[in-house]
């Protein structure tokens, strides 16, 4: 399944979790779009699993195979695999980039990575699922500081995790540390998600 390119607040009424972690693509209509968006039907077991899991992939913008791949890598590594697998997503290159607020959006953040203004310890990497390790520093290509959407994205920033570091006027970060589950979003419930993937075996 290819990546979703449609709209973002559609989507996120559809599942009734704001992707953008925002909240403002539920503010004003709560419920599904369409003619019988209001009249939500009872999922099944299989269904909230299946929900939670989409609610997940495109909160990070992850198309199906990559979605799966790297659960599949969390559940080699040691440790619970619900939250490793949000550290491997939470360690993308393209989130990172979102994380220190070069990027409004993980969608914009992903167009910054692709399109080559993004710096990984010094070195362009075009690859948004590249994994960030602690310690590794993200920076903007020099010939791109002067971009109005980097500029109006670090001007817009509220908030930095405590994962991460950025000097605004360097225009440039570090991961600091992988971050702990209580820093992620609470809405999601990740245990349905390993349950949605061991039922597929």
């Amino acid at each position: 399944m290819s990546r979703y390119t449609g709209p973002q607040w559609k989507k996120s009424r559809r599942l009734g979790f704001s992707t953008l972690e925002t909240g403002r693509e539920l503010a004003r209509r709560p419920y599904a779009p369409g003619q019988h968006g209001q009249k939500r039907k009872k999922l099944t077991e299989y269904g909230l699993q299946l929900a939670e899991k989409q609610k997940v992939r495109h909160m990070y913008g992850v198309n199906e195979k990559q979605f799966h791949n790297t659960f599949k890598r969390a559940g080699k590594m040691e440790g619970v695999t619900g939250y490793n697998f949000f550290c491997l997503l939470e360690s993308r290159l393209d989130n990172v980039v979102y994380r220190l607020g070069f990027a409004t959006t993980r969608r914009q953040a992903r167009q910054l990575v692709n399109h080559g203004h993004i710096l990984l310890n010094g070195v362009k990497t075009d690859i948004a699922s590249c994994q960030v390790k602690v310690g590794d520093v993200i920076s903007v290509k020099e010939r791109s500081r002067s971009l109005e959407v980097i500029k109006n994205a670090l001007a817009s920033q509220t908030h930095v995790p405590g994962f991460v570091e950025v000097d605004a006027d360097k225009m440039e970060g570090k991961l600091l540390r992988l971050p702990e589950r209580s820093e992620l979003n609470q809405e999601i419930n990740e245990s349905l998600i390993v349950e949605y993937y061991n039922r597929l075996g």
